[in-house]
């Protein structure tokens, strides 16, 4: 088997000093600028428990799209190969963090609730069955120390 390496750059910067910089717990904004070629700028900040804004992405927002994003690629990959035809794939993730007394924390599971609308409703079965195999190809969800769980449901043409 021939292994490959892929490697991924990003450039990420604090916009967040409001003059003083970090001279106190309360005397900055946790506003920064991601940037990858291609797509361009994301704006992001901290949750807004962690003192950040709701106009932006935060970095447990990122994790939760980046997971559900690789699972639904992964899920339409493992589709064609089925024979499965996806006409529409949704899907409303959620995601559970644990807070520390120390301040530190994790990820201790996400839920992806993807809702897939198939060409041929006798396969619905099957079209459910292949989350299994999309979650063991998913790259992310391969990479982080967390269970992935899947509560999908799948519909034929309406």
């Amino acid at each position: 088997m021939n292994l490959q390496e892929h490697h991924y750059a990003a450039r990420l910067r604090w916009t967040g000093n409001l003059g003083s910089g970090t001279s106190g717990y309360r005397s900055y904004s946790r506003d920064h600028q991601i940037e990858v070629d291609g797509p361009g700028l994301l704006l992001g900040t901290a949750d807004p428990t962690f003192h950040g804004t709701r106009d932006r992405w935060n970095p447990e927002q990122l994790l939760l799209t980046a997971v559900a994003q690789c699972h639904m690629l992964s899920y339409l990959h493992v589709a064609v190969r089925s024979g499965v035809v996806v006409t529409a794939y949704a899907d409303t993730p959620v995601g559970t963090m644990q807070v520390h007394r120390d301040g530190s924390g994790e990820f201790t599971g996400i839920l992806l609730r993807p809702h897939v609308e198939i060409e041929d409703a006798g396969q619905t079965g099957l079209a459910d069955s292949l989350h299994a195999e999309a979650n063991s190809l998913c790259f992310i969800a391969r990479s982080v120390s967390f269970p992935v769980h899947h509560e999908p449901t799948s519909a034929g043409p309406a």
